[in-house]
């Protein structure tokens, strides 16, 4: 397994510091604005998504990845030209000391993180007899050892400001058990603890953290089956789509009073 690989492209001058004045702590009508955001996972369907709608209300994105640069960069690219700040990292999540590198990139290229957006994920289908410790091992260490450390370290930094927000995602299969495997279900099962052990313990610092569920999502590499097969279990009808996802996840960022809360986004499929 590659060990701390990091790879970095920005258009930031490090002169200045590399970070826009700060936006006032806990300021409503100030939202992401002059925030900095960290996220997993940007490379894919949902990470992009969410990234450039995070460019987009004026927070430096910084996109981690793991074996996809050329998605990263080019997007971390189409911000800069669009006079965003945004930055792309390599990083392999297998590795316990990738979260600090990520972590360490942010700081350098931009200033302290303000939002921290857990979205990579690994879901390689397996049935039951065919999961060796190996790959449970790998699947936690990826969904969540590498969450549980990415917000152990930004969350110091978040008191001291007064402000964060942190937001993992899960899937509908930490409720229901899913169809992709043991090891994946019970990763993201782990990422709801995680979001109640966290949340009751910083939300007076102002630092919100919930937890996003999706399910069934177009354009991913997570669907468990064919689209057209899958449209009958949906109660719409169809697939949901990225944008969908990202609408929900930057209503949850945007809350300030929202926290220690799991969030479905099925279609339908699973009432709570």
């Amino acid at each position: 397994m590659e060990q701390r690989r990091l790879r970095k492209t920005d258009g930031t001058d490090r002169s200045s510091g590399g970070r826009a004045a700060a936006a006032p702590t806990g300021a409503l009508e100030q939202g992401l604005s002059g925030r900095v955001a960290l996220i997993t996972g940007a490379s894919g369907g949902i990470g992009r998504a969410l990234a450039r709608r995070l460019a987009a209300e004026g927070a430096a994105t910084v996109l981690g990845y793991g074996s996809r640069a050329g998605p990263a960069e080019e997007l971390a690219a189409e911000i800069q030209a669009g006079d965003g700040r945004a930055t792309a990292v390599g990083a392999d999540l297998c590795d316990p000391g990738a979260p600090a590198v990520l972590v360490r990139s942010a700081e350098e290229t931009f200033g302290p993180v303000d939002v921290l957006v857990c979205n990579a994920g690994l879901g390689r289908q397996q049935a039951l007899e065919e999961v060796s410790s190996s790959d449970f091992d790998e699947m936690l260490a990826v969904n969540l050892r590498a969450p549980f450390l990415l917000a152990q370290r930004v969350i110091p930094a978040m008191r001291e400001r007064g402000y964060g927000r942190i937001l993992f995602m899960s899937s509908l299969a930490a409720f229901t058990g899913g169809i992709i495997g043991p090891h994946y279900a019970a990763s993201k099962a782990g990422l709801h603890g995680l979001t109640h052990f966290l949340a009751a313990r910083v939300a007076r610092s102002g630092i919100t953290v919930n937890a996003l569920a999706p399910a069934l999502i177009a354009g991913t590499g997570m669907l468990p089956g064919d689209p057209g097969q899958l449209f009958s279990r949906i109660p719409v009808g169809r697939l949901g789509t990225p944008a969908e996802v990202a609408d929900l996840a930057m209503a949850i960022l945007a809350n300030q009073y929202l926290t220690n809360q799991v969030i479905s986004l099925d279609g339908g499929m699973y009432p709570r």
